[in-house]
């Protein structure tokens, strides 16, 4: 029998087709990109964006296996 390790949870999933991500920081860093492709092979979505409200203007990403 498998047992769960941790869970995951995507800020937003637009219809099944787009997973959006969410940060509120300074600059976004390959870390939230390998966090964003992460989730979208955890979910077996094509499509992800990676959205920051941190920085003084919008910052986004668009990502996709």
């Amino acid at each position: 029998m498998t047992e769960p390790i941790g869970t995951r949870r995507a800020d937003f999933l637009v219809e099944g087709k787009v997973l959006v991500e969410l940060k509120a920081i300074i600059n976004m860093e390959e870390v939230h990109t390998a966090q964003l492709l992460n989730y979208l092979r955890a979910y077996k979505i094509e499509v992800g964006l990676l959205i920051n409200f941190g920085s003084k203007s919008l910052q986004f990403k668009r990502l996709g296996l």
